[in-house]
């Protein structure tokens, strides 16, 4: 196998990604700055702006993906003004009309959540993983992100009448179907679309840090070795530091210049072939 490319890319994303190949990237995975009313932070894209500001990217990432790629979004409302504001659901509509195909949403659990509360709710244990395809076949490797079984049948089958255990098998896909007693004997089971994992907060001197976890777990369910992981707001690197771990090329992209060079400085740990180009290198004008 040849060796592993990692590609870290300094610059905007909305410029950077015209520069990139059509049709060249297996799998998108990022989280961008969320809506913030706030100029000084990072981002500070106000909620009211949010879609217009992020249509943009989005068309150039539909451009950039295989047409049997994915993209996961990983994005969060924003409370204003006591009410969830509504840009997640305006730019999932937009995007629709830009030619995406919404076609599954996965929950994040925080699992280890601090617990809080405001006047009028509590904390978020949540986020939302917002899946976009070209077409409604894409590649998916769905044995990868399989379960262990645990004694879940036998202590399901203690407790049903005979009706349940008679139960008619799925008729669609390769499940185990209702009929439970096909759950016998398996080692591993699918998993669900909500996925239970810890943040890893201050870590890595980024705010918003992905858990190592939560990439990997869509790098190998949509995508397999040698194949190209987008993240076009790398932040501290993760996404490209776990596609590297799992011989996935990668390509991060990111603004901001600490965090540039945070994972530059990283990438002393990586042990296959690390590339890092800025976006001057890629020039401006993409034929």
């Amino acid at each position: 196998m040849k060796k592993i490319s990692t590609k870290i890319i300094l610059g905007d994303c909305k410029e950077v990604l015209k520069s990139l190949d059509e049709n060249s990237i297996d799998l998108i995975v990022t989280s961008p700055p969320y809506a913030d009313s706030r100029n000084g932070t990072y981002g500070g894209i106000k909620p009211d702006h949010y879609v217009g500001w992020f249509l943009p990217i989005s068309k150039e990432l539909l451009r950039v993906l295989k047409p049997d790629g994915t993209f996961i979004l990983n994005i969060k409302e924003k409370v204003v003004n006591g009410e969830r504001h509504t840009y997640v659901i305006e730019l999932i509509l937009e995007m629709r009309k830009q030619g995406w195909l919404w076609t599954e949403e996965f929950m994040w659990h925080k699992k280890n959540c601090y617990p809080g509360k405001w006047p009028n709710r509590f904390r978020d244990s949540w986020e939302r993983l917002l899946q976009f395809n070209k077409s409604k076949k894409f590649n998916m490797y769905q044995e990868e992100v399989m379960i262990p079984m645990g004694d879940w049948a036998k202590r399901r089958l203690s407790n049903l009448s005979e009706t349940d255990m008679v139960r008619d098998t799925s008729k669609v896909g390769s499940g185990f179907g209702k009929k439970v007693a096909n759950w016998l004997n398996k080692d591993k089971v699918y998993p669900t679309n909500v996925l239970h994992i810890a943040t890893e907060c201050s870590n890595r001197n980024h705010s918003a840090v992905f858990p190592e976890a939560l990439p990997e777990w869509f790098i190998k369910l949509f995508t397999k070795e040698g194949d190209w992981v987008l993240d076009p707001f790398m932040g501290s690197g993760t996404t490209t530091r776990v596609a590297n771990r799992l011989k996935r090329n990668s390509i991060g992209i990111d603004i901001s210049k600490d965090y540039y060079q945070m994972v530059k400085e990283d990438a002393d740990n990586y042990k296959d072939t690390l590339l890092f180009e800025k976006q001057a290198q890629y020039g401006k004008n993409r034929k």
